[in-house]
């Protein structure tokens, strides 16, 4: 039991903002410990709860009465924007009460990319070394889901920057993994987004770590030196022979970008006085990612792979660059307003052959290299089905095709997963005409 939280939550006039998988959570906490507490829950779905003590506020205007409430408990996906918030006002989400609230040592993981796999090796290591761990946040398991039986452990939490981005609380180490335009419709440009994830370091002491990417740039954008905690700089080139015997260990986990990731790792499982065998059998124990340069399989003499969650275009270079032989790219999804000028550039330029652009900011950029007058073969579609066909008859025998978006999916799909599914999907399919 969490009784600071408790206290806290104890005597709050509380509204729940959405009800997906993180809302569910937070509303079934308050309701095991306060099973009459009067409760207001905002979403603009329908919802269906039999609960007489709660009020729904739902539809289009689910917005209207949230700031009547002084405790706004927020979904991460749920955006605020250009809206006045009341003094009297606090918003809130599950990350942040965690951080103030959970008994527990606290490894937090952000990033543009690079945060799920570096949070599963972070906590594979960890594990290793001996500790009573958990794998939690963004990943897909709410904290509250662990809070109570979270005392004397370690937690590694995943955060989006949508959790970040009303905490008032930082982690005991947090690994910063690097930064790229990513959400702008969420937030006033990239500069908020990047104070979005700053909030990882903002709040830290001078007990506290942060560990960040050492090869990326950052001048003008982040200045992690203002911050009081101690700093640990991980590049993606290996520091001594052990760091390069990690880097063949595990065949999931190729490219220079993983490689990072596994450094990212050990420099915090160091931290908690990991060895080096501790820190190989973490590595080795690595399964992969779904929809992170996911092997789907080889059809009709074509591998085929998935890189759904590859949403800006240095996550898809990265790919490429990692599993080689590509001859075919299939892309496009949400445009977002962020810039695509240099990526075009690099698609012109690179050894991939064939080009397939989806709806919409694919349909944008096979456009372009149509009018740059590209000597690739370019293919704008319409639908997977359409782009996967495609693949199919232009792809070369004994090479490689990969869906890696450079986008994000909700112009069409629900979401990274439902996009690589389908995909998936229908390569089976038309691999067994």
């Amino acid at each position: 039991m969490c009784h600071n939280l408790i206290e806290f939550l104890r005597d709050k006039n509380i509204v729940i903002l959405g009800f997906g998988r993180e809302g569910v959570s937070t509303y079934n906490y308050i309701r095991k410990y306060f099973p009459e507490k009067p409760l207001a829950i905002a979403d603009k779905k329908e919802i269906s709860l039999d609960d007489k003590y709660v009020t729904l506020l739902t539809g289009e205007g689910y917005m209207d009465k949230v700031f009547d409430y002084e405790l706004v408990i927020k979904t991460p996906g749920v955006p605020i924007v250009n809206i006045e918030i009341p003094e009297n006002v606090l918003i809130t989400c599950q990350v942040d009460l965690f951080l103030e609230f959970a008994p527990c040592k606290k490894i937090g993981i952000t990033g543009t990319k690079g945060k799920t796999t570096t949070s599963t090796l972070t906590y594979n290591l960890i594990s290793e070394a001996g500790y009573d761990a958990y794998l939690v946040g963004n990943i897909g398991v709410p904290v509250f889901d662990i809070i109570d039986e979270c005392d004397g452990k370690v937690a590694v939490i995943e955060m989006s920057c949508h959790q970040l981005e009303f905490c008032r609380t930082s982690p005991d180490v947090a690994i910063f993994t690097n930064i790229y335009e990513e959400h702008l419709d969420h937030y006033d440009g990239y500069r908020g987004y990047i104070n979005a994830k700053l909030n990882i370091v903002k709040h830290q002491s001078e007990e506290d770590y942060l560990i960040y990417n050492a090869d990326q740039n950052v001048d003008g954008l982040i200045d992690f030196s203002q911050y009081k905690s101690k700093k640990i700089p991980v590049s993606a080139e290996p520091e001594n022979d052990f760091q390069q015997s990690l880097t063949s260990l595990n065949p999931r986990l190729i490219g220079k970008h993983c490689h990072q990731d596994i450094f990212f790792a050990e420099a915090v499982a160091r931290l908690f006085g990991a060895d080096d065998e501790a820190v190989k059998r973490g590595v080795e124990k690595f399964t992969g990612i779904p929809h992170r340069m996911e092997p789907v399989g080889e059809f009709k003499g074509i591998s085929f792979y998935n890189d759904s969650i590859a949403t800006i275009p240095h996550a898809v270079e990265c790919a490429v660059d990692a599993l080689g032989n590509i001859d075919t790219l299939i892309f496009g999804g949400l445009d977002r307003g962020i810039t695509y000028e240099d990526f075009i550039t690099y698609l012109d330029a690179c050894p991939i052959n064939n080009i397939i652009g989806m709806p919409e900011t694919g349909t944008k950029i096979c456009n372009a290299l149509l009018e740059m007058g590209s000597k690739k073969n370019v293919v704008p579609v319409q639908t997977m089905e359409e782009a996967v066909a495609a693949a199919y008859e232009f792809t070369a025998r004994g090479k490689t095709c990969l869906l890696s978006p450079a986008a994000p999916s909700y112009n069409v799909y629900r979401n990274f997963e439902h996009k690589g599914n389908h995909y998936k999907e229908i390569v089976r399919e038309l691999g067994k005409k």
